[in-house]
């Protein structure tokens, strides 16, 4: 029996699925499969149930999940003390970033050159993505770190959190459009076209809970993972775009002009966050803490 015959039975029995299982893994999904029936033969018992349509633990399998666990984060806890004791960072940290958000207030990319040139020994994986879709990764163990928008809906427990910027959610119209004055209330978008970012996005999750909260669904007629491509359209007369707050140089470089939304004023953060309620490595330790001074010295 091996740690990685370990670490592919608890992934498996994770995702329910051989295949989901492999994409996660980065393994072909007969190799998988091997491995797996390797083991279940060292222990003399079936572990997974592959006659539905999803893979299912058998009861066997349910027991042994608990001690995998353990042994896995034993195995981990063993070489994180081992690293601390020798002062050597190494292995690897995923961190992920929002997908198409304005994070040029924050120069994350020389964190992140600094932090391998102290330490060429460990390997940064970077992936962009959706709030949403980062917040269940790193749930599931397969990022360390990530910057994302908040979408307003309450963190599981177990989330730490570090908020590095807030700003107010506005309303973008072409420059030409002279139908809105300096502001205006939440409920009087509840007909316009709108142009929002994707779903799943922090900027989308807060207005779209703040009109349900006044008590309407907004009529969404376009939708882009970049802010910039929202403004676009905006500036061409296809509806309202709802953009994080832009200076007036910003909105003119894109030929719009921003209306304030009150009654209420949605509000965006843009957040680190990371696992609490179980151990990380040193290496992403260090990097969070790096990120941590950075961003907020940017704020």
């Amino acid at each position: 029996m091996e740690l990685r015959q370990l670490r592919y039975f608890v992934t498996v029995a994770q995702e329910a699925s051989f295949t989901r299982a492999a994409a996660r893994l980065h393994l072909a999904q007969p190799g998988l499969s091997a491995q797996i029936r390797q083991l279940e033969r060292e222990l003399g018992q079936p572990l997974l149930d592959r006659g539905g349509r999803t893979v299912t633990l058998t009861e066997v399998g349910a027991a042994v999940l608990r001690h995998a666990k353990a042994a896995l984060a034993a195995a981990e806890r063993i070489t994180h003390t081992v690293d601390e004791f020798s002062g050597l960072l190494r292995g690897q940290v995923r961190v992920g970033l929002i997908s198409g958000a304005a994070v040029e207030e924050f120069d994350v990319a020389a964190v992140l050159a600094e932090f391998h040139g102290d330490h060429p020994e460990v390997g940064i994986s970077l992936t962009e993505d959706t709030s949403e879709r980062m917040l269940a990764a790193l749930g599931r163990g397969d990022l360390d770190i990530a910057l994302i928008g908040m979408t307003g809906a309450d963190l599981e427990p177990g989330i730490g959190i570090e908020v590095v910027l807030e700003t107010a959610v506005v309303a973008a119209v072409a420059v030409a459009d002279l139908d809105y004055g300096a502001e205006i209330p939440l409920t009087a978008l509840r007909d316009r076209p709108l142009i929002c970012l994707t779903p799943g996005t922090g900027i989308r999750g807060v207005f779209e809970r703040a009109c349900a909260a006044a008590g309407f669904e907004p009529a969404i007629a376009y939708e882009a993972a970049a802010p910039a491509l929202l403004l676009r359209l905006a500036a061409h007369g296809l509806g309202v775009a709802v953009v994080p707050a832009l200076s007036t140089e910003e909105a003119a470089a894109f030929g719009v002009r921003t209306v304030r939304i009150v009654e209420p004023e949605p509000r965006g953060r843009l957040a680190l966050v990371w696992r609490t309620d179980r151990p990380a490595s040193p290496a992403a330790k260090v990097l969070l803490g790096q990120l941590r001074i950075a961003l907020r010295a940017g704020t």
